[in-house]
């Protein structure tokens, strides 16, 4: 099995593309940003709140981690992720543009939203708070650079089972990200098909 090198530079570059693509979205009117597919899909702004519950879980874990690493002299080397890590991070990692399996949510990362009752001011305000989040991701990347990211591990949303070293993290929340934008690509070409 191969191993599974991260940069910095990768991470920001994959992020900007999708706070572009984000961008580009949020632009789309209200019936193609709220309609699902069907009852059981999710509408686009519903996979975005599914985001914001997710990264939000991440935050006070990377600034610890961030305060608890101690800065290094020199350019960033990249990453190997360890074993466990890298089939955790490649099981969301989208493949040829498609989702490789389906995964339950687990309740607390449900979007919990009425499509049939959001206003536009709640679409505004659960996009700005992604904005808002990947803001922070990206930061933290560019700040992760220049510290010891193997002096303090942190534990994934699921639990202690998976803990992660700040570019394994960021490496999982990158590829959770580009996950749900292939569902979101499939949710908008559904309902065009409508």
């Amino acid at each position: 099995m191969a191993s599974l090198y991260v940069t910095p530079e990768n991470q920001i570059q994959r992020l900007n593309e999708m706070l572009h693509q984000m961008k580009s979205w949020q632009q789309l009117d209200s019936a193609n940003l709220t309609s699902r597919p069907n009852p059981e899909s999710w509408s686009l702004i519903e996979v975005v709140e599914h985001l914001n519950k997710a990264y939000t879980i991440y935050v006070d874990k990377v600034d610890t981690a961030i305060a608890n690493c101690p800065e290094i002299q020199g350019a960033p080397k990249p990453f190997k992720a360890r074993a466990w890590q890298k089939f955790v991070i490649e099981g969301q990692r989208p493949k040829n543009g498609k989702r490789p399996w389906k995964m339950k949510t687990l309740k607390r990362f449900q979007p919990l939203l009425d499509v049939k009752t959001l206003t536009a001011e709640d679409v505004k305000t659960i996009l700005e708070r992604f904005f808002e989040l990947h803001e922070h991701l990206k930061t933290s990347i560019l700040l992760a650079r220049v510290k010891q990211v193997k002096a303090h591990k942190f534990s994934s949303a699921i639990g202690p089972i998976v803990n992660f070293y700040l570019p394994e993290g960021f490496e999982f929340l990158l590829c959770h990200m580009e996950r749900h934008y292939v569902q979101i690509e499939e949710v908008l070409a559904s309902i065009s098909d409508n």
